[in-house]
């Protein structure tokens, strides 16, 4: 951040004081700037034994599966992000959400919310986000192609507990991949 958007000054970072952070805080009308995470919000649609994937359009990860999921919009509850990112990237219709992973991603500021969520009928295709959209099999999920590792780890997590039939809402944390010391 360069500028201040309430008066467009230059801003410097600094602890403001009564604070423990480093903050952007405009050097003319004093006012800190927050930054906090951004909310991810997706589903894992099923039908029947069945998981819906999207293969990306657009960057990162541009080819790779995911589940339908993006960035919550202001105004929206999370199962409501959910419910419109289904929509806009499988153009799918889910019923009967259940919130099921919170997943922290520290390290780039985000929080992925994964709901489980059932097709509301067989009407999906690629919207303009997914190069194409397929219902698959565990065994048949590209496990080696997935885009990020939350929705890996939602996938590992829903199939485990689909074979006890018991889904407890899971939270957990994504450190960042260590990269090899380069000697």
């Amino acid at each position: 951040m360069n500028f201040c958007s309430h008066c467009g000054n230059p801003v410097t970072q600094r602890i403001p004081e009564g604070d423990s952070r480093l903050r952007f805080v405009c050097d003319r009308c004093q006012t800190i700037h927050y930054q906090n995470p951004n909310i991810v919000a997706g589903c894992v649609p099923t039908w029947g034994t069945k998981v819906l994937l999207c293969r990306r359009a657009i960057e990162p990860r541009l080819g790779y599966w995911t589940l339908p999921a993006g960035f919550m919009e202001n105004g929206e509850t999370i199962e409501q992000a959910a419910i419109r990112e289904t929509a806009e990237e499988a153009c799918a219709r889910v019923r009967n959400l259940s919130i099921y992973t919170l997943i922290d991603v520290p390290h780039i500021s985000q929080v992925h919310v994964f709901f489980r969520a059932e097709l509301a009928d067989l009407q999906y295709a690629a919207g303009p986000e997914s190069l194409e959209v397929q219902l698959f099999e565990e065994a048949d999920i590209p496990w080696d192609e997935l885009a990020f590792r939350t929705v890996g780890r939602t996938l590992e997590c829903f199939f485990a507990d689909r074979r006890s039939e018991v889904y407890p809402v899971r939270s957990e944390s994504i450190p960042p991949l260590v990269q090899p010391a380069i000697t």
